[in-house]
């Protein structure tokens, strides 16, 4: 053997040896994705009969595309929140309606991707719809993003009525026409929901719940979901008709991360 093929032979040795290395000290150092805690289920697990309707899996939403973090179309609560869900549906089926829920628990990823599209004040893509009257520079100063969320606790949930039978909503198409979330219920995007005066997420005072400019049937169909909700221990946020959290909270002060998942969950269906 010569010296130099013996010379190749040990370079090839030690660039093996530090492939293992580097290979090896990436499988120590990858991170694995945080899981729920124990008391977190799929609120399908609790009640199969509520709507889910998860918009920020979809580009629906005011940011126009998947949120960072929803891997699945499922909303994830505490158990007791979700229980409390399941008592009011049995309430509201006999009544002839379903509650829809749009959002459930939200990864903290999710609302830092909410921050980050907030700066970029060059992104108006969806402000046709979800925001016409307000301007981008004042998302923080007025309330409507922010750095931290109680749905990242996991007992708060946004959610609307249906009438029964449900109608089917047909898919949201990027790049369609954009119609304001205030609109009369006829001329905004078609939801199968009933009409509460405007769209969910709608960035205006329109959507302050008890909003004295909203009568009529929307006003009793807002106070027929907050009534019946609020019987159960759900507590409805004054600026936003479809939010709600489940006092006491299990975390008040913990905002998690876990992946919007069914492997999130230690038990899931």
């Amino acid at each position: 053997m010569t010296r130099l093929s013996t010379a190749v032979r040990g370079f090839v040795a030690s660039l093996a040896a530090l492939l293992t290395v580097t290979a090896a000290s990436a499988t120590a150092t990858a991170t694995p994705e945080p899981k729920a805690p124990e008391d977190f289920v799929s609120l399908r697990s609790v009640d199969r009969t509520i709507i889910q309707e998860m918009r920020y899996f979809t580009p629906h939403n005011f940011v126009g595309e998947r949120i960072d973090g929803y891997r699945q179309p499922l909303c994830i609560l505490t158990r007791p929140a979700a229980e409390a869900l399941h008592v009011a549906q049995q309430r509201l089926l006999r009544q002839g309606y379903s509650l829809k829920v749009y959002d459930c628990y939200r990864p903290q990823r999710a609302v830092d991707h909410f921050v980050r599209w907030a700066e970029d004040l060059d992104d108006q893509t969806m402000k046709g719809e979800f925001y016409p009257n307000v301007d981008k520079t004042r998302l923080f100063e007025d309330g409507y993003i922010a750095e931290k969320s109680g749905h990242s606790r996991g007992s708060t949930m946004d959610l609307t009525l249906v009438k029964l039978p449900a109608k089917p909503t047909r898919p949201y198409v990027p790049g369609e026409p954009l119609v304001p979330c205030f609109a009369p219920q006829k001329e905004r995007f078609p939801d199968n929901s009933v009409d509460m005066g405007t769209a969910y997420d709608c960035f205006d005072t329109l959507s302050h719940t008890l909003d004295p400019r909203v009568q009529g049937q929307q006003r009793a169909n807002r106070l027929l979901l907050k009534d019946t909700l609020e019987g159960l221990g759900l507590v409805n946020l004054a600026e936003e008709w479809w939010h709600f959290t489940y006092k006491p909270e299990a975390y008040p002060d913990t905002y998690f991360d876990f992946p919007v998942s069914a492997k999130s969950l230690v038990t899931s269906h």
